[in-house]
């Protein structure tokens, strides 16, 4: 397995595994490969530092004792984790959290503030008609650009 540090040509980091380097050169010239934060697919492969396996390597020191966390918070307090990697999961978790209304966004928003219906986390697409109309009403909502790869189906 091939894990390799790649940059899309605005700037955001991350990494892409492939079984092999022939694979991400197929990947690559098939237009398969895309940044998870804006969706470019022009890609740059960045240099990787080897992982060597050493027969007479002393094994690593065990880390000290650190209190217990929260599952969120020691992943966003993550040192190594870039602004945009941090807002991806932090995205991912709010959208797993939110019940997918689609096309009928504005409706299901309007019965919630009006108490037609039960107050819950709600996604989903307004026109900007709509939206004006929500916030002429006083319905709070949020409105969010989402990249490509957080628009699709979670998992």
């Amino acid at each position: 397995m091939k894990v390799l540090n790649l940059q899309c040509a605005h700037g955001h980091g991350f990494e892409g595994w492939f079984a092999s380097n022939t694979e991400f050169e197929t990947q690559m010239a098939g237009g398969l490969v895309s940044c998870p934060m804006c969706g470019d697919t022009t890609i740059t492969k960045l240099l990787t530092a080897p992982r060597l396996n050493l027969s007479n390597a002393k094994p690593p020191a065990e880390p000290k004792a650190q209190p217990a966390q929260a599952p969120e918070a020691a992943a966003a307090d993550a040192p190594n984790d870039s602004p945009e990697a941090v807002w991806m999961r932090t995205m991912r978790e709010a959208l797993s959290k939110a019940e997918d209304v689609g096309r009928n966004f504005a409706e299901e928003a309007r019965k919630m503030h009006y108490g037609d219906a039960e107050v819950r986390s709600i996604r989903g697409e307004a026109t900007v008609e709509e939206a004006r109309e929500l916030a002429e009403e006083g319905v709070p909502f949020l409105s969010l650009s989402l990249p490509p790869p957080l628009k699709e189906t979670l998992q």
